[in-house]
């Protein structure tokens, strides 16, 4: 099973889906302290389900090289604590929606995904069928505040509808 270290975006997006059972096959679901908070402000709900198991972790300081790639990139300080704990968990897969934030995590040679890339998995995972997660992505606009392109949102859904039914 893997670790995952989660930036605030999959964790409230996921919970305004009612999907965050989605998450249940990581090992260890790592949230830093800052990431925490903002989702505590945010979407509380998220924080407190029995759905998934969260370990609220302070991070370390981040290594000059990352705080200067932060900067560069205009990460927020819960997109810093999140890649900062990437380095004890180097292993991990770094959970964000935030663009700068995943360009962060491969100029460092991390994987990281976002809240699409986890529905989709759930169904390779077998968590979720096809159907119930192509249902998912088309109520994001009204369910949840996850801005993506509504083009890019009907592809990815056409491309899904294609690849799933034909198995």
């Amino acid at each position: 099973m893997t670790e995952a270290v989660l930036d605030a975006g999959p964790l409230i997006h996921l919970a305004e889906l009612d999907a965050l059972d989605v998450l249940c096959d990581f090992s260890s679901l790592i949230v830093p302290e800052a990431v925490w908070l903002e989702v505590e402000h945010h979407f509380p709900e998220a924080l407190f389900t029995e759905q998934v198991n969260l370990q609220r972790v302070k991070a370390p300081r981040p290594f000059p090289t990352l705080a200067a790639l932060a900067l560069s990139l205009a990460l927020d300080r819960g997109e810093l604590e999140a890649l900062s704990l990437m380095d004890l968990y180097p292993h991990a897969i770094l959970l964000t929606d935030d663009s700068a934030a995943r360009l962060a995590a491969e100029q460092r040679g991390l994987e990281a995904h976002g809240t699409i890339g986890l529905l989709i998995r759930s169904v390779r995972k077998d968590r979720r069928t096809g159907e119930d997660i192509i249902s998912l992505l088309r109520d994001i606009p009204n369910r949840s505040s996850l801005y993506v392109r509504s083009s890019l949102l009907k592809e990815i859904i056409c491309e899904l509808e294609v690849e799933w039914n034909a198995k």
